[in-house]
């Protein structure tokens, strides 16, 4: 019952102090590199790799070794604390499963990380019986005892800190203001979270009786404020697409609508419509904010992809939705360069529900969904089963930016799944660089003969570059800061490749693989980190890499993963915590200058055939100028010399 969950006041004190100060880790200091991944046959290809226990309507990579799931209450098989699990984690090193206790129906909440590493889930549906019917009791109670998810009695939202013991669950936390069913999240520049829209009860599309237009913050900032954009673009405003931008304002994108909102001063900027097709929730295109790089001045361009051309007036559900075709149309925008979309290259069929997933090398992964249709289930004399959408789509396929227009989507030697991935489906990037796939489920509730089953099996997806040699880079730090000094890292002839000209091509990565439901990956962006090189004669290299531009609105602080990419090859990802790892103002100061980069030619015999693989230079270890140390040096020779001059 939801009494057994409510927090005395020295617990809640304790629990709010946690959460505004380090979110149970401890950061600080360099990691160790991570070696090799394992080899694998499926190159290119999925693999099945476990059971989720619960359908994987909602997933996010929460440290090295653990991705958490969540779904909506059911009829799950696994048990826990005498009712159905609808929460689980699953172990990467040895692919098994443990239940966990979400507490409240957390059907079709949002979900970010906060900036002190403590996950938030926020928002949910009623609490339900058998077939997703509404329970007699709002506070738990059989047979599932899942208390309202979107306020319940006290309006609480959940929370994790992740942990790789076993010992971690979800826990309630302090209120919302308002009930918010399909709400968005992001992550702001001082590490607390903005929650976006959603509804009261739920249905295919939203509607005017039940809309929620408003958003607000958590720590709460007080009550919720109402939003232009939501409140005009009924009835497909639900899971608004939303990203936080370099400027520290938001671009929204609701139904055919787009603006930039300046949450501080509660003022909308309208921008131009979204061409060709609607892209939110339940057209569910794909849609990701490319790379960030100094190359790009680090600028903000969001590309969508998919969808569905349906009109405001066409979301009922007297026609053959289930049979519409999904739009191919792929757009990209520069909401701080340009108020104007851009067509770019199309996707090579129609798709709706395509997760669009970073991957280190700068490219990205198109995989789930389907040709038809659109996301949502229901009971029509359309539905296919009770899903909303059709035919399947099994293959992936990429999208390379850098690639020139007109061939930038491939799937040359990709592999098709043999699983449906459907409504509820999710993926995220892993620190490996395989990605994580898993979910679907069109269903009120556990239905394992339906067209479109309730699906628990996880397959892992394997880049082209998964079975190369990984660059170990030595010096990663395990904390990334808004400016300040470089750090070094020492490559070896073999993280070369054989050729120290190859630390020409070199990319340092800081990735948030972020919190994927409903086609979204909520948070989900990559900023590449500037630097400067030395080449060695011996094929070996350093790399001088400077700290996040002070910006915490190019990428917010909380945890992600640090990659450096040699020849498109990513080494395996470590943790790092961006910012102070608490939530509050963040510390920022001017990047250090990098020193000139250069290669010394290589000799010949001292080439890399002469040389173990294992040979480095490991110039500066700490934190530092080069030119401190060649100053330091200078002054050791001339003390040397002094005697010879006497």
């Amino acid at each position: 019952m939801l009494q057994a969950f409510v927090f005395a006041p020295a617990s809640l004190v304790f629990l709010c102090f946690s959460l505004l100060t380090s979110g149970g880790r401890a950061w600080g200091g360099y990691s160790n590199p991570r070696g090799q991944s394992p080899q694998t046959s499926f190159l290119n290809n999925f693999e099945v790799a476990g059971n989720s226990y619960a359908s994987a309507q909602q997933v996010f990579l929460g440290t090295l070794d653990k991705v958490y799931i969540v779904d909506k209450t059911e009829n799950n098989s696994w048990q826990i604390n005498g009712h159905p699990a609808w929460a689980s984690e699953w172990s990467i090193s040895s692919r098994q499963t443990r239940v966990m206790d979400v507490i409240t129906n957390s059907f079709c909440a949002g979900g970010t990380v906060l900036g002190n590493g403590t996950w938030l889930n926020v928002g949910g549906n009623q609490a339900v019986t058998y077939g997703g019917v509404a329970a007699l009791s709002q506070t738990g109670g059989p047979p599932y005892d899942d208390p309202d998810g979107r306020q319940s009695a006290l309006n609480l939202v959940r929370l994790l800190n992740p942990c790789d013991n076993g010992n971690c669950d979800w826990v309630l936390d302090q209120p919302m203001t308002t009930a918010r069913w399909y709400p968005s999240l992001e992550t702001l520049e001082d590490g607390s979270a903005i929650i976006i829209g959603g509804c009261r009860w739920g249905g295919y599309v939203n509607d005017a009786l039940q809309d929620n237009p408003t958003y607000e913050f958590f720590p709460s900032r007080g009550q919720p404020v109402v939003s232009s954009i939501l409140q005009n673009t009924l009835p497909a405003n639900l899971y608004p697409l939303t990203w936080l931008l370099p400027s520290g304002k938001l671009f929204i994108q609701s139904n055919w609508n787009t603006v930039l909102l300046d949450y501080n001063q509660n003022a909308e900027t309208p921008l131009a419509d979204v061409p060709d097709a609607v892209r939110v929730y339940p057209a569910s295109g794909g849609s990701v904010l490319l790379p960030m790089t100094p190359a790009n001045n680090y600028t903000a361009t969001i590309m969508f992809c998919g969808g569905s051309n349906i009109l405001p007036a066409q979301w009922t559900e007297d026609w053959d939705i289930p049979h519409y075709p999904a739009s191919t149309s792929c757009v990209q925008i520069s909401p701080e360069v340009s108020s104007s979309y851009e067509e770019v290259d199309p996707l090579p069929e129609g798709r709706t529900m395509g997760n669009l997933i970073l991957l280190p090398d700068g490219r990205i992964l198109c995989l789930n969904g389907a040709k038809l249709g659109t996301a949502g289930y229901g009971v029509t004399a359309y539905t296919v089963g009770q899903s909303y959408a059709d035919q399947p789509i099994l293959s992936p396929v990429i999208y390379d930016p850098s690639a020139p227009a007109g061939s930038r989507w491939s799937r040359v030697g990709l592999n098709s799944s043999n699983i449906y991935r459907m409504y509820h489906s999710s993926a995220t990037l892993l620190p490996d660089g395989s990605v994580f796939v898993a979910g679907s489920n069109p269903n009120p509730d556990v239905n394992t003969s339906a067209p479109y089953p309730t699906e628990y099996r996880i397959e892992i997806f394997y880049p082209s570059y998964y079975n190369q040699r990984r660059p170990e880079p030595q010096g990663l730090p395990n904390r990334v800061a808004y400016g300040g000094p470089f750090f070094n890292l020492s490559l070896t002839v073999a993280d070369l490749f054989g050729n120290a000209h190859n630390i020409q091509s070199a990319k340092v990565v800081v990735l948030r693989t972020g919190f994927s439901t409903h086609t979204m990956n909520m948070g989900m962006r990559s900023v590449e980190l500037d630097y400067s090189y030395l080449g060695n004669s011996n094929g070996s290299g350093v790399l001088y890499v400077s700290q996040l531009p002070p910006n915490p609105a190019i990428m917010p602080p909380g945890p992600a993963l640090l990659f450096v990419v040699i020849n498109g090859v990513p080494s395996v990802g470590v943790q790092v915590m961006v910012g102070s790892g608490s939530i509050g103002q963040q510390p920022t100061s001017p990047n250090e200058p990098l020193p000139q980069s250069s290669v010394i030619p290589q000799q010949q015999s001292e080439g890399p055939l002469n040389k173990s693989p294992g040979a480095s230079v490991v110039l500066g270890q700490t934190n530092g100028n080069l030119t401190h140390w060649l100053k330091i040096a200078g002054a050791l020779m001339v003390v040397l010399m002094v005697p010879s001059l006497h």
